[in-house]
This record gives C-alpha cells, structure tokens and sequence, in this order.
C-alpha cells in the first residue's frame, strides 16, 4: 500500500523571539530613512511623477537635491535612503514615474506589511549593499548562493559565531556548489530565497588550536580557497549587517532578533512547501494547475502558496504565464489566480502581457486588483468586448471541465441585457472557442427555443455569417 509520507513538522521560533509588535517596531526603525523618503517623494512630488530621469529607477539629480534641501540630508544619504524603499516595496517605479507602494499607505496601521518589507529587503541584501568591483561576478553569484547555509548556522547557533568558522562553512558550501553545477544545470536567485532545508547543515570543523590566522594555513589548498573566500565573506556579513540582520564584532557575526526571525520565517515557508496538501510541489506550472482544478479556493492557494515557496520567484511567474498561453481556458484563469498569491513580484509580468488579446482582460483585472480596486468593480476596467471575450474564455473553461448546469449558471453572468445581444456580440468578439461553447450551451439549456437560437447562433459563425 502507497503510503503518504511524514509530514514535516515546520520549525519552532527560536526561543526568545521578540513578540510580532516588537519585531515590527524594529523593522520600522531600520526603514526609517527610506520611508521618509517615501513619504517625502508622495508629498513633495505626488504618485506617478516623473522622479528618476534614465528608466532604471535611479532618482534624477534635481529630485536627489531637492529631497536634500526637503530634508537636510546628503545627497549621497537620500540616494542610499532611495534605494532602500525600492527594494523593501515603499516606493514602486514604473519607466520615469514613481509611485508609493502599498506598504507605504500601511506603514502606520499594518505591522505586517512592515515585516514584509523589511524581510524584502533581506532578501536582497547582496543588492542594498553592492560587491566591491575588484570581485569577479562568479565568485560573488557563488557566495551569494551559500550564504543561505552560513544563516542557517548562525541561526542555530543563537549567538556569536567566529568568522573563521563561517569561512569554513563557507568553503564547503562553495565546493558543493561547484560539484552540483558540473553534474546539473540549474538556475539560482541572489538572497536567502535559495535556502535549502532539506540539506543538513554541516558543522565546521573546529579550528585546531594555535591555528587562527589564515597566514598560518597558506600551505593547505582548503586555507587557500578560504584566502580568497574571506574578502568576499567579509562584504557578505557587512551587508547582511547593513540591512539589519546581523552584526559584526572583532572576528565574529551574530544574528539580530529581526535577523534570526526572517530565517526562521525562510525554514517555514520551506518546511510548508515540502508538505504541500495536494502534492503538487515538485511538478510543473501546468501540471499543478490541474491538481488545483477541483481544490476550493482556500486549498488551492494553499497550494499555490507551497509550490510558489518552492522556487525562485522570477522563474515561477514565468511558468504562470507560459501556462496561461496555452489552449485551455481553466489553466488560464486559475493561473493568474495563483499570479494574486505572487503579489508585487509578478506585476512587470503581467504589464507585459496586456496587449497579448489573449491575456489582456485577465492581466487587466489582476492589475486592478493589485492597484486596490474592490475585486467586485474590477470588472470595470475592461471594455465591453473584453468583458465578452472573457465571457467566452471563461464559458470554454467551464464547457471543457465543468457540467451542464454550470454553463446554464454562466448565460446569466453575461453583461448583455438579452440573450440575442449576448449571441451578436460574442459572434462579433472573434473568440476561437465560440462554436464549441455555443453548441455546449444549446446541448445544456432546457429551454428549447433559447437553444434553438443559440445553436442558430453556432451554425453562423461556423460558416462565417
């Protein structure tokens, strides 16, 4: 018999984990500059201005000096401050505009979404704090990729950890690296997203007494490749510091309260994707999309959630979105269903792909949505022949998967006032599906001479009338 394996418990807070209210006021205390400058930038410049001047969000030098002046900061502070806000979510830049992100208007009310901003910015720790330009790019997307493990260290060692012991970490997380990508080819995203729980994380070996200076170990080849991992270990914690997450002190690191809680918070989010509910974690975007099919809405984000936790954001949306290209309507739309549990991340995305006809009414719709238009008016952004080619997009969808009565259920969702102008216009809207769903809907409505003009309806646009 097929047995459903153990579920894994997910892992406890470290013990003396500050309260959500206390983590909340610490996180806020580190975005403190980059909010002011948020709020600055929504009151001195008001949403949508044109705030950056080369299309890749850099703030112009005009704003730059005036957020100065506005505030008797160094210009050099404001940029930094900037900066910040954009990669915790503050602010949200679009081409030259910027415009305050939702965590901005929740600032003072919303404790969570301050953690979430704050855990953004962890996650793009080797962004707020660029790698020195003597370092090769390699060498830096190596590092990148192991600091996952040397957190997890410092986080079960719920204290001060030498660095010379995390370089040993390190060294061999590197070299596993290394071995990993000569065997497989995979893709790795920058921050501690790439966390690994299901890998153990090796201890150090202790360093063997009267050995503590890497001038001691020039003969051994392992104290050699640590001589050139320790510059790029040393900007790592100065980084990761810089964000709030950890500190440095004379040859050791230790985990901030806010800095151990977000790994936890990683370990979590891991632990509940291993366990997916309907173990659809390991399979593609298409493929978990119809074992999401007959989920209610509530299991179904769930799972979307735990396959979602499981890769690297940019990769995931791009897998959302090639399986909202395909043929079938219900993947279509469950697949931006899953691209609201992605949020902010998937917006680019979705901007993208509004001129495709195809996708156009949902990207609208998702857009609304994430804009803050009520879900019940979102329907308002589209025009009325998008508002039918939906109709029929989501018809097929139900024609394809669904049952009889379903389809009846959809006729009176239509936004036409009759069922004649719903037939004109959905003969006009072009929708490759409109046969079909015309002649499931005559097969599937009882009143016979509404099916009668439906299937009138099906003949004609099947021979072109």
């Amino acid at each position: 018999m097929n047995q459903r394996p153990a579920r894994r418990p997910a892992p406890r807070p470290p013990e003396g984990t500050p309260a959500p209210a206390e983590l909340a006021r610490m996180a806020r205390s580190e975005l403190a500059g980059a909010a002011r400058v948020a709020h600055w930038a929504d009151t001195a410049l008001g949403p949508g201005s044109d705030v950056t001047g080369d299309g890749k969000a850099t703030l112009s030098e005009a704003s730059a000096e005036r957020a100065s002046d506005d505030l008797g900061l160094t210009v050099a502070q404001v940029r930094a401050d900037w900066d910040t806000a954009r990669l915790a979510g503050l602010v949200e830049v679009h081409g030259d505009s910027a415009r305050p992100g939702w965590r901005l208007r929740a600032w003072d009310r919303d404790d969570s979404a301050v953690l979430r901003g704050w855990v953004a910015l962890f996650d793009a720790w080797s962004l707020a704090h660029p790698e020195p330009a003597e370092f090769e790019a390699a060498a830096v997307a190596e590092v990148v990729s192991a600091m996952p493990q040397v957190l997890s260290f410092l986080q079960l060692s719920a204290g001060p950890v030498p660095v010379e012991q995390l370089l040993d970490l390190l060294r061999q997380r590197v070299t596993e690296l290394r071995t990993e990508r000569c065997e497989v080819s995979y893709e790795t995203e920058a921050g501690i997203g790439a966390l690994d729980a299901s890998a153990a994380v090796p201890v150090p070996a202790a360093v063997p007494a009267g050995r503590t200076g890497l001038a001691d170990r020039a003969d051994d080849p392992a104290a050699a490749e640590e001589a050139e991992l320790a510059p790029l270990l040393d900007w790592s914690l100065h980084a990761l510091a810089a964000v709030g997450a950890l500190t440095c002190g004379v040859g050791q690191a230790t985990l901030t309260p806010l800095g151990s809680w977000a790994v936890w918070v990683k370990l979590e989010q891991i632990c509940v994707a291993a366990q997916s509910p309907a173990g659809n974690i390991e399979v593609a975007a298409e493929e978990m999309l119809r074992g999401c099919a007959q989920l209610r809405p509530n299991a179904a984000r769930a799972e979307y959630r735990a396959w979602l936790a499981a890769r690297p954001v940019g990769s995931a949306v791009a897998e959302l979105v090639a399986a909202a290209r395909g043929e079938d309507a219900l993947l279509r739309g469950l697949a931006f269903e899953a691209l609201r549990v992605v949020g902010a991340p998937a917006e680019p995305d979705v901007h993208a792909v509004v001129d495709e006809p195809t996708l156009r009414p949902y990207a609208l719709l998702w857009l609304a949505e994430h804009d803050g238009v009520d879900p019940e008016d979102a329907h308002e952004v589209l025009t009325r022949e998008e508002a039918t080619w939906l109709w029929v997009d989501t018809a097929a969808a139900v024609a394809d998967h669904g049952e009889a009565p379903m389809l009846v259920r959809h006729l009176e969702s239509a936004l036409q006032p009759t069922v004649p102008v719903l037939l004109d216009e959905v003969r006009a809207v072009g929708h490759p599906r409109t046969v079909q769903v015309l002649v499931a809907l005559a097969a599937a409505h009882p009143d016979p001479a509404l099916a009668k003009a439906v299937r009138r309806a099906a003949f004609q646009v099947h021979t072109g009338g």
